[in-house]
């Protein structure tokens, strides 16, 4: 049997994070299989110029059978599939310094767009696993929204018809030490084994 090919994503450390669990599981899980897809992974910039047209130029270089990008939600307790994406940017400064405020990513695009990922089995499948895991209704506004509306809107106006979205995950128990020991986290190794557990639920089909 071919392998599917899956485009994972995560990011680079950002604002006060002196470490990004979403690159280290990223760069942990490329080039394995997990069920039908082989991981093609690859580490965004946490940068309004660059994340997005880097996510696009990815997925048109890899041409992948589906696509999860991951981001860092601090704060967050469990695995948080995100079921929407919304058209704006506003927030912290990225690692460039930049700041946008109430901006379009695209003018005159959708407003918004809901994940093709089975974010509902996904969810199913982490909790019969005993892993934390809630449907999250807001991916924010900042580097993790921009690149799921970026990849959606992509991937809509080139009729493609594969599963994409994002899942945001919590503070690796490394990153609690170097950035505030009071911050909810999980080992990277469970980490790991979550996201495989999310991979593997795509075999179930794609729609939320």
């Amino acid at each position: 049997m071919q392998l599917k090919k899956l485009l994972l994503t995560g990011f680079e450390p950002f604002l006060d994070f002196p470490v990004n669990p979403s690159e280290q599981i990223v760069r942990a899980l490329d080039g394995h299989q997990i069920g039908e897809f082989e991981v093609v992974a690859r580490v965004l910039p946490v940068d309004f110029e660059k994340s997005g047209p880097d996510a696009v130029r990815h997925y048109r270089e890899v041409k992948p059978d589906a696509v999860i990008s991951l981001g860092l939600a601090g704060g967050r307790n469990c695995i948080t599939p995100e079921r929407i994406a919304v058209n704006c940017i506003d927030g912290e400064a990225d690692n460039r310094g930049v700041r946008y405020q109430d901006q379009p990513i695209f003018p005159d695009a959708p407003a918004a767009y809901f994940s093709t990922l089975p974010i509902r089995k996904m969810v199913e499948q982490l909790r019969e696993q005993h892993f934390p895991a809630e449907i999250s209704n807001t991916a924010g506004l900042y580097l993790c929204n921009n690149v799921m509306y970026t990849m959606l809107h992509t991937i809509h106006q080139e009729g493609a018809d594969i599963p994409a979205g994002f899942v945001h995950i919590p503070a690796s128990h490394e990153l609690a030490v170097k950035y505030k020991r009071s911050i909810p986290s999980w080992s990277l190794d469970s980490l790991i084994a979550a996201i495989k557990i999310v991979i593997g639920s795509l075999s179930l089909g794609h729609v939320s």
